[in-house]
């Protein structure tokens, strides 16, 4: 198959929508599949809005050669309304990869019913959708209904690098700080702040935090970090690390003990898998698809968003009860290998598109 992927940005991006994305294609393109990526740029949701006006978007699409067309729907602002003008006039059917919905993160009231209204048509003008997780399948059917076909590929296992074993699992987790690590673009969505605040409530030699992620992403949120980390007295046992080459965050994963990303929403996770790959246990936020992947006090634990009380008591026994702390992150590692892989995840995605066309 001839296909077309229309994202925002580059595949390079470092975010879990942008590793699904760029792992289907390659994953496409080793089953004879071509994809030809075509890139929008990055701009405000506003300014996204008027691509839908832009002529030169629309000709190039009206000519492509595609078998199908998939869009990421983070992309969905700049085609909500271009699609319906595009479908009469194409041969291919339109896919969006959903990863979220934009209106189920945490905004003001008014925000969520205007990023509704936007993502519900567009959700209308494409022809079937690619769900990395049963929640997000639900939540596009709690918009649009179940009248467009749809496939669940959730992301897989491989090509995260990790590098344990049970007995060095084991022994890592005999004694010293808790090493706690949060991997994940400083934004608000993923509840650093509460992270913090939850830290702050233990004893400071209890625990280490590195944080792994991007400190430009949301620069007023990076400042509002700082500030907490500096008012609470915490410079010494937190480390803002910025954004990671692959080999330096495997090795921070591999030394530590649990992950910690308590997002108040997150449409798969891919960060939870990554870190079951080093049998590290994971806090997470109780919204969204992480319970597809987090077994409730079994191979980690589910928080309420911005409950830093509740967090603080898993943290707490974590750091206490070393044989606890042992038994979770071996089930976090069993949860990883039993994971599927990416080429199961793609034949799923291919076998789908195969039956549109």
């Amino acid at each position: 198959m001839r296909l077309g992927l229309l994202i925002y940005g580059s595949l390079d991006h470092i975010s879990g929508g942008f590793i699904y994305d760029r792992n289907l294609v390659a994953n496409l393109g080793r089953q004879g599949d071509r994809v030809e990526v075509m890139s929008l740029p990055w701009r405000s949701y506003a300014q996204g809005l008027g691509d839908n006006l832009r002529p030169g978007l629309w000709r190039r699409l009206r000519q492509a050669p595609f078998d199908a067309l998939l869009q990421d729907e983070l992309a969905h602002p700049s085609l909500f309304r271009l699609n319906r003008w595009l479908r009469p006039r194409v041969s291919y059917p339109i896919i969006a990869i959903v990863h979220h919905l934009r209106s189920r993160e945490a905004h003001p009231a008014w925000q969520n019913w205007f990023f509704r209204l936007i993502e519900r048509q567009y959700l209308a003008s494409v022809d079937g959708y690619i769900c990395v997780s049963q929640t997000t399948r639900s939540d596009v059917a709690a918009l649009v209904g179940n009248t467009r076909p749809a496939v669940v590929a959730p992301p897989g296992r491989d090509g995260l690098p990790g590098a344990v074993t049970p007995e060095r699992i084991a022994s890592r987790a005999a004694a010293g700080p808790l090493q706690v690590i949060f991997v994940g673009n400083l934004i608000p969505r993923k509840e650093l702040h509460t992270l913090l605040a939850a830290l702050a409530t233990l004893p400071s030699q209890d625990w280490r935090l590195q944080v792994a992620g991007s400190l430009t992403a949301d620069p007023g949120y990076s400042q509002a970090i700082r500030r907490q980390i500096e008012a609470a007295g915490l410079s010494g046992q937190v480390s803002l690390l910025g954004v990671l080459p692959a080999q330096e965050l495997a090795a921070c994963l591999a030394e530590s003990h649990l992950l910690a990303v308590p997002s108040s929403y997150e449409g798969f996770g891919i960060v939870y898998l990554e870190g079951m790959g080093f049998g590290l246990p994971a806090i997470a936020g109780a919204r969204g698809a992480a319970r597809e992947l987090i077994r409730h006090g079994v191979n980690g634990f589910l928080t309420p968003p911005g409950n830093a009380g509740a967090l603080a008591g898993f943290l707490r026994l974590l750091a206490s009860d070393r044989q606890r702390l042992t038994a979770m992150s071996l089930a976090a590692y069993q949860s990883f290998t039993a994971h599927p892989t990416w080429q199961e995840s793609a034949g799923l995605v291919r076998n789908f598109l195969r039956g549109l066309l």
